[in-house]
This record gives structure tokens, C-alpha cells and sequence, in this order.
């Protein structure tokens, strides 16, 4: 077995905009059923949901024989739980609370085996290495890692430039909620200001050469950050899908319009 190539890296460098899927449910099949619906990238969210370790990696295990790159985002950036992570076999972290330069190198050392990093040896209990059967997985890992972190603070901001010119950063993801309320917008990232910290924050991302990302569920704003730079965009949540299609099916039989389509149904 070989050490499988990070799908999601590799896109990257494409010409075409990345449409992804938040994943907060912990119950893996909600997972796989996702898997299939052709989203280019599933984002695992543990700084918000309730994941842990053991749930993570049932994530990543009923979404790879889908193919679809899997991204792992931890509750903070620290070295001990990014090594567990990239040991259950994720390849692409997302790590949130970036603010500066500095934070980043650590970032990247965190996430490479020596001599470009820190990150401890442990493949033969490391799902990532299929526990030591994949032949010179130590010399390999660190090519198919990636490191995209996240700036969600003024201060994130007004470090952008230096924070996505460090070496080993592949990609830098705005958080439009979080900044908002750094921003004294709360609540509000359609905030003309906040918009335009974005748009602003897109272009020096890329100036810089590297991905920016960030999650948008408004179809017309999510097209326009792509049109500004954006390369990975988060479009939905599977809650939110959930919960608004659970509310829609209620209130269209609380209300009585779905009559109409009821005589051509037969059943499921």
C-alpha cells in the first residue's frame, strides 16, 4: 500500500473553485451519506461540535472509500493533538485562531516530521501509516500534508501578509463569524466593513501565493468571494441542511400546500 496522495492539496493548485460541506453531526453515517452527494471537500469540525479523537476518526474512515478529501479542524493548534490527528490518518488540518506570523511557523512545525518539524514518531500505531505497512511513510508524510490556517480576528488581519507568506502554509481560511465580532459586528458578517476585510484579506492571500478559503451558505455572496479569490468555500452545514429541510417538510403539512403533490406520491 502506498501513501495515499492528498487529493485535496493537489486541487488546490487547480483552476477551479472548491465547494465544501461542515460536518457537525458526530454519528458517522451522517457522514457517508454525504460523502457520495459529490461536495469537492468535508470539513470535520471538533472546534464546535462534539467530536472527539475516537469520533474523528470514524468520520475519516466512512468518508475515504468515497474519495472525497476530508478535513479535520481541532479545537486549537496545539503540537500533542495535531500529532493524534495526522496519526488517525488526517492529511489536511484546518486550525483556527491564527493571529500571527509566528503562531503559523509553530503551526508548521507541528504538523512536519524532523528535520522540518516536531511532530512525534509513533507509525506503528498510526492509522496514517496503516501501522507501519506503508513502505517510507516517515520520509513521505510531509509531502502530502496540509496546513490551512485560519484568521478570524483583526489582528489576524492586520498580520494576513505575513501570516500567508510563511513557508509551509498551503492556505489561509477567513472566518467570516468570528471576525465579524471582532470587528464590533456581531452577528453580522454581511457587515459592508466585514465584507470588505474579506474581499481584502482574499486578495493578499493570494498575492501571497498561497489558497484562501472561508464558509459562505449564500449561494450570490459564496460566487462573488470566488470571483474575488476565494479557492475553498465552505457552502453548507449538515445541521443547518437538516434542521431547515426538517422545518420545511413540517410547515408545508401544517399548512396544507403540499396537497397538491400528495395524488402523484407513492411513497418512498
Amino acid at each position: 500500500m502506498d501513501l495515499p496522495v492528498n487529493k485535496f492539496k493537489q486541487a488546490l493548485k487547480g483552476d477551479k473553485p472548491l465547494w465544501g460541506l461542515w460536518l457537525g453531526l458526530p454519528d458517522s453515517t451522517c457522514a457517508e451519506i454525504v460523502a457520495g452527494s459529490g461536495f469537492d471537500w468535508l470539513l470535520i469540525d471538533s472546534e464546535h461540535a462534539p467530536f472527539e479523537l475516537d469520533s474523528t476518526m470514524r468520520h475519516l474512515q466512512a468518508i475515504a472509500p468515497y474519495g472525497v478529501p476530508a478535513i479535520v479542524r481541532p479545537e486549537e493548534g496545539r503540537t500533542a493533538l495535531l500529532k493524534r490527528l495526522l496519526d488517525i490518518g488526517a492529511q489536511t488540518v484546518l486550525v483556527p485562531m491564527c493571529d500571527t506570523a509566528e503562531q503559523a511557523r509553530e503551526l508548521v512545525k507541528a504538523v512536519k516530521y524532523p528535520p522540518q518539524g516536531v511532530r512525534g514518531l509513533g507509525s506503528s500505531l498510526a492509522r496514517a501509516a496503516n501501522w507501519n505497512r506503508i513502505p517510507g511513510y516517515l520520509q513521505k508524510a510531509n509531502d502530502e500534508i496540509c496546513l490551512i490556517v485560519q484568521a478570524e480576528t483583526v489582528t489576524a488581519m492586520e498580520n494576513l501578509q505575513e501570516i500567508a507568506a510563511v513557508e509551509g502554509v498551503d492556505g489561509v481560511f477567513i472566518g467570516p463569524s468570528d471576525l465579524s465580532a471582532s470587528m464590533g459586528h456581531i452577528g453580522n458578517p454581511d457587515h459592508p466593513e466585514v465584507v470588505a476585510a474579506i474581499e481584502g484579506g482574499l486578495k493578499i492571500i493570494n498575492d501571497a501565493g498561497k489558497a484562501a478559503g472561508l464558509l459562505c451558505i449564500n449561494p450570490a455572496k459564496a460566487h462573488n468571494y470566488v470571483e474575488k479569490g476565494a479557492k475553498f468555500v465552505g457552502i453548507g452545514v449538515d445541521t443547518l441542511l437538516l434542521s431547515n429541510a426538517a422545518k420545511q417538510l413540517a410547515e408545508s403539512f401544517k399548512s396544507g400546500e403540499n396537497k397538491a403533490d400528495a395524488a402523484g406520491s407513492s411513497g418512498y
